[in-house]
């Protein structure tokens, strides 16, 4: 008892040295124990993906061939580590034959897709940046429609994922999402994305699957990095010195647009079974003898555009992604455009609701479909849009919807998930 009464004193008696020994032992069990759950999380992939390296194919069937688009500069120069530790041996285990390619300089990966040879699967390991090089490397190819039907896989590294939230459960451990986008694209199950193609005056087309956004919120946002000193009031301090510095917020903008079309069946995902003998040839028969009446062809109408002059805090054109499975009658974009009526104080809160969420829009904001869309700035405009959080420079654009043009691999809870929400 003398020595736990001892013990107790010379802690007391050496409180700080005490307290900081507590904090540090208390730092490391929680580091050692999250290092540990992580583990558990590997393994159990590895478990999974093993089931799949078991099964038996035919004698004439080959593995697998991947071809991975990885940027190691994702994450903070982390992405290689992340990709090499979490996601490769699932790979491995589950027999897919993975061929790696690493991107050196912002660009390459627009490059290296437009150069890449015929693959079984092409999966993206990065952020929001190299996930749109390789769209529109992909969709500027010459044999787009051939590449096309190539599924896709995200595995999100980058700091910006915003296409992670419509194709995986997303959590707070990156080891999990990692896992769960690898073994999702294991299982097969893929979902149809519309694409939104960007062109300017003169340079080629840029392809998003987001959207464009363009105005006072998305300037804000690309400077809130400036104000890590303020912690969590970073954000609203963005906004507040922006209000000093220049209020109104306001951009006037032109947008023509066309209505929206209406969206035709799903094809089957398997094909019909063919005929028997016996009808093939009463049907040749049939048509040899009274022949099908050629059909006039279809003369096209002029695309009518519908103008609106818009007064607005922001500007943002998305595709429906966020929620893919979702069954819709048209084939469309949004135009969402923020009032420009805001109060400081509201224009501080929404500005805080979009840095978690860029779709968010108040109750009060316009918002029109369209199959197309054309912006007209004012002369003498500057500033930057964000096409899947990437800048470039703001100019007159038009933007085309190509519906459902890619597939990208989804994973079975999230799209019960989305169907839910559904209904």
């Amino acid at each position: 008892m003398a020595r736990v009464v001892k013990g107790f004193r010379t802690l007391r008696n050496h409180w700080k040295k005490s307290t900081f020994a507590v904090c540090v032992l208390s730092y490391g069990g929680h580091w050692l124990y999250g290092k540990h759950c992580d583990n558990v999380l590997r393994r159990e992939a590895c478990l999974v993906a093993r089931e799949f390296g078991r099964q038996q194919i035919a004698p004439q069937e080959r593995l697998r061939k991947a071809t991975v688009i990885l940027n190691p500069a994702a994450c903070s120069g982390k992405a290689n580590s992340l990709f090499e530790k979490n996601a490769v041996p699932i790979l491995h285990l589950a027999g897919v034959e993975i061929t790696i390619v690493k991107t050196d300089y912002e660009g390459q990966a627009k490059k290296l897709t437009e150069l890449m040879e015929q693959t079984d699967v092409l999966i993206v390991a990065g952020g929001d940046g190299t996930l749109q090089e390789v769209v529109t490397g992909l969709l500027r190819r010459p044999d787009q429609d051939t590449v096309c039907n190539t599924p896709i896989g995200f595995i999100p590294l980058g700091s910006h994922n915003s296409l992670s939230p419509s194709l995986h459960l997303l959590s707070d451990n990156k080891v999990k999402d990692i896992t769960s986008a690898t073994l999702s694209i294991l299982k097969g199950e893929t979902v149809p994305l519309d694409v939104l193609q960007i062109k300017g005056e003169k340079e080629q087309p840029v392809f998003a699957l987001m959207g464009l956004r363009w105005g006072a919120f998305r300037d804000v946002a690309a400077t809130i990095s400036k104000y890590w000193y303020l912690g969590p009031l970073k954000t609203k301090a963005a906004h507040w010195f922006s209000t000093l510095r220049e209020w109104p917020l306001v951009r006037d903008v032109s947008v023509s647009y066309l209505d929206p079309c209406l969206r035709p069946p799903d094809l089957p995902s398997q094909k019909p079974p063919r005929p028997n003998l016996l009808y093939r040839i009463i049907r040749r028969l049939k048509n040899r003898w009274n022949p099908p009446v050629e059909e006039p062809p279809k003369v096209e109408e002029p695309e009518q555009w519908k103008e609106e002059q818009l007064s607005t805090l922001e500007l943002f054109i998305q595709t429906h992604n966020k929620n893919p499975v979702e069954r819709r009658i048209n084939d469309s974009l949004m135009i969402c455009a923020e009032p420009d009526n805001l109060t400081v104080g509201e224009y501080i809160t929404v500005g805080n609701k979009k840095e978690e969420d860029p779709t968010v829009f108040t109750k009060d904001s316009t918002k029109l479909e369209a199959s197309a869309c054309r912006l007209q700035l004012p002369e003498g405009t500057a500033g930057f849009y964000n096409i899947d959080n990437e800048e470039y420079e703001a100019m007159p654009v038009e933007i085309r919807l190509l519906p459902r043009k890619l597939r990208f691999f989804i994973s079975a809870e999230r799209r019960e998930q989305l169907l839910l929400q559904t209904q």
